[in-house]
């Protein structure tokens, strides 16, 4: 595992669009994912330690963030042939195990993580509702065997609403961190 940090937002940069399998069985595109009020493109895997200690909570705040008019998406970039863990099968029986309300889709030729420019799983990405780039930032303060206190902020969650609200996200945003993308070679 290689931790990684993801760089600093780039307000106002397009959200690229993509057409990719979901465990539901279609084709998702990035209209098909788009909130009224915002989108949140999420780059994820079912192996990576971060992603792990965040799942309970990526759940819960997608969840309320459609209350917001925010829609989410997640996407999985890794290479599932290295990573095993990470196959099409295993990302549905991780979506339906902690019942996903977002589309989880599979990133096979990796082209879409590197048009997002994405770094690492978590890499959450939010956009407001002209599909411009207003949030680069992690979800909370918990890491691998260690939880955010319970007054904690809900970075992500806090920032995709204020996005819902304004237009624009915070000027202030503290890196997601977690594993690499695992390229293919």
């Amino acid at each position: 595992m290689v931790l990684m940090h993801t760089p600093v937002c780039e307000f106002g940069t397009p959200a690229p669009d993509f057409a990719l399998p979901g465990v539901d069985g279609r084709i998702w595109t990035l209209e098909d994912c788009r909130g009224e009020k915002g989108t949140l493109v999420m780059f994820i895997c079912n192996h990576c330690p971060y992603v792990k200690a965040i799942q309970h909570k990526l759940v819960r705040d997608t969840r309320e963030l459609l209350e917001y008019g925010v829609r989410s998406v997640a996407i999985m970039p890794n290479d599932t042939e290295a990573y095993p863990e990470d196959s099409f099968e295993n990302m549905k029986r991780v979506a339906e195990q902690f019942g996903y309300p977002f589309p989880y889709l599979l990133d096979e030729t990796q082209e879409v993580a590197r048009a997002y420019g994405a770094v690492c799983t978590p890499d959450f990405f939010g956009y407001n509702a002209d599909l411009r780039l207003q949030y680069r930032g992690r979800l909370d303060a918990t890491t691998p065997g260690r939880e955010a206190p319970p007054d904690a902020p809900r970075e992500l969650f806090e920032a995709m609403v204020q996005i819902s609200r304004t237009g624009k996200g915070p000027a202030e945003q503290i890196p997601s961190m977690g594993c690499s993308i695992k390229w293919r070679e």
